[in-house]
C-alpha cells in the first residue's frame, strides 16, 4: 500500500475537506513563496527565510487541524463561555493598547516573543462557537424573549461591536454568518429581524462616535469613506486595485507559470490581501482562479452536507457556523481581488501569509473534520 494509500485509509471524517485542506495548503506555499520577494527584501532580502517562516506556519497548522479533529467536538461546547471570557477582555485591550500595523490596530504583541496576534480571529471562533451552542440548548423553535436575546444577540453585538472600530469588514462577516445560524436554528424570525435592527443601530453609533471624535483614532470612519468613495467612482485610480487588474490580465486563461509572476513586485500585499491575483498570474483563471474558488464552494457544501446527517444539533451548528465563516470571507476576499467590492483587508482563508490567519482557520477545519469524524463513527 503506498503512503497515500496509507494515509486516506487512516483518516477519518470527511475526506474531501481533508482534500480541500491538503490542497490549499500546498497553494499556500507555492503562492506565498512566489508573492514575498518584494517583503523579503524589505526584510533583508531573503526570500526563503520568509518561505520557511511561512511553511513552518503551515505545518504547525495542519498539525493544529489534525489535534482539533482528534478532539471531540462535544469538548468545544463545553469551553465555549470560558472562550468568551478571554475574547472580550482581548478585543477590548487590543482597542486601548494594540499595535497599529497598516493603519489599523488589530494585533496585539506577545511579551518577550515579538510576535503579533490579531484577536479578532480568536473572537470569531470563540462568538461561533459560544453561539453554536446557544441554539442548540434549545432544541425546539426558539421563540422566547429571555432564550434569544441575552444568550444569543447581545454576545453577537457585544464582539462585533468591539470588532468593528479596527476591523468593520471582519466584524461584517462575523454578523452575517450569525445570522445565518440562527435563521438556520430556527430562531424566531422577530429575534432575528431585531439582532438585524440592533446591528444597524450599533454601525450607526460607530459612525457617530468615529465622526465627532476623529482625535481619537479609534473608529476608522475616514478609511471607510475614503475606500467607499474610491470604489463607486469609476474614473478613481487606486494603485493596488490597478495592480491586481493588471495581474489578473497577465495570467489570462492559463497563467505564466509558477514562480513568473510580474506584479509580485508592485501589489502591496501581494502574499496576503491580494494573494488571489497573483495565483491567478502565474496559474491562470482555469487552473488557479476557479480551482480557489470551487474549493471554498465546494467546502461550503460539504459543511451543508454534514448539517443534515448531523444527529447532534450542536454539532450541525457548529459545522454550519465555520464553514460559513471560511467560505464567506473567501469569497468577499476574492471579489475584492476583482474589483466587485470595496478592499476589506480580509485575507484568503489558510491560504495568505500571515501566522494568525493560517492557524485560526486550521482550527476551523479541525473543528470541521471532528463534527464529521462523529458522523462516519455513528453511522
Amino acid at each position: 500500500m503506498s503512503f497515500g494509500n496509507q494515509i486516506y485509509a487512516k483518516l477519518r471524517g470527511d475526506r474531501v475537506i481533508w482534500m480541500i485542506v491538503a490542497l490549499l495548503a500546498i497553494f499556500s506555499i507555492l503562492a506565498v513563496y512566489s508573492s514575498t520577494t518584494t517583503l523579503a527584501y524589505r526584510n533583508g532580502g531573503d526570500t526563503e527565510a520568509e518561505m520557511i517562516k511561512h511553511v513552518m506556519f503551515i505545518m504547525l497548522g495542519l498539525f493544529i487541524t489534525y489535534v482539533c479533529y482528534l478532539t471531540p467536538y462535544v469538548q468545544y461546547s463545553r469551553i465555549s463561555p470560558y472562550l468568551m471570557l478571554l475574547a472580550i477582555p482581548l478585543l477590548v485591550y487590543t482597542i486601548g493598547f494594540g499595535v497599529e500595523l497598516n493603519e489599523a490596530t488589530r494585533w496585539i504583541r506577545i511579551p518577550f516573543t515579538g510576535m503579533t496576534v490579531q484577536t479578532s480571529d480568536f473572537a470569531k471562533l470563540a462568538l461561533i462557537i459560544y453561539v453554536a451552542r446557544a441554539i442548540s440548548s434549545k432544541q425546539e423553535y426558539i421563540e422566547d424573549f429571555n432564550d434569544a436575546f441575552m444568550p444569543i444577540i447581545i454576545p453577537i453585538l457585544i464582539i462585533c461591536g468591539l470588532i468593528g472600530p479596527s476591523d468593520l469588514s471582519t466584524a461584517g462577516v462575523l454578523f452575517f454568518t450569525c445570522l445565518l445560524m440562527m435563521f438556520m436554528g430556527r430562531v424566531s424570525l422577530k429575534y432575528i429581524a431585531l439582532l438585524l435592527f440592533l446591528g444597524v443601530v450599533l454601525f450607526t453609533f460607530l459612525v457617530t462616535f468615529g465622526t465627532m471624535f476623529p482625535e481619537l483614532e479609534i473608529v476608522r470612519v475616514d478609511t471607510w469613506a475614503e475606500r467607499l468613495e474610491q470604489f463607486m467612482d469609476p474614473h478613481s485610480e487606486v494603485f493596488q486595485v490597478e495592480q491586481a487588474k493588471i495581474a489578473i490580465a497577465n495570467g489570462e486563461w492559463f497563467g505564466l507559470g509558477p514562480g513568473n509572476s510580474i506584479q509580485r513586485n508592485y501589489l502591496p500585499s501581494a502574499f496576503s490581501d491580494y494573494i488571489y491575483s497573483i495565483i491567478i498570474e502565474e496559474y491562470g483563471l482555469i487552473f488557479g482562479g476557479l480551482t480557489i474558488l470551487l474549493l471554498y464552494v465546494l467546502l461550503f457544501f460539504r459543511c451543508v452536507s454534514i448539517v443534515t446527517k448531523s444527529p447532534k444539533a450542536f454539532g450541525a451548528m457548529l459545522a454550519l457556523g465555520l464553514g460559513l465563516m471560511l467560505s464567506l470571507q473567501a469569497l468577499i476576499n476574492i471579489a475584492v481581488n476583482v474589483n466587485l467590492l470595496p478592499v476589506t483587508g480580509l485575507t484568503l482563508p489558510l491560504v495568505s501569509k500571515g501566522g494568525t490567519s493560517v492557524i485560526f482557520s486550521s482550527i476551523a477545519f479541525g473543528m470541521i473534520l471532528s463534527v464529521s469524524r462523529y458522523i462516519e463513527k455513528t453511522n
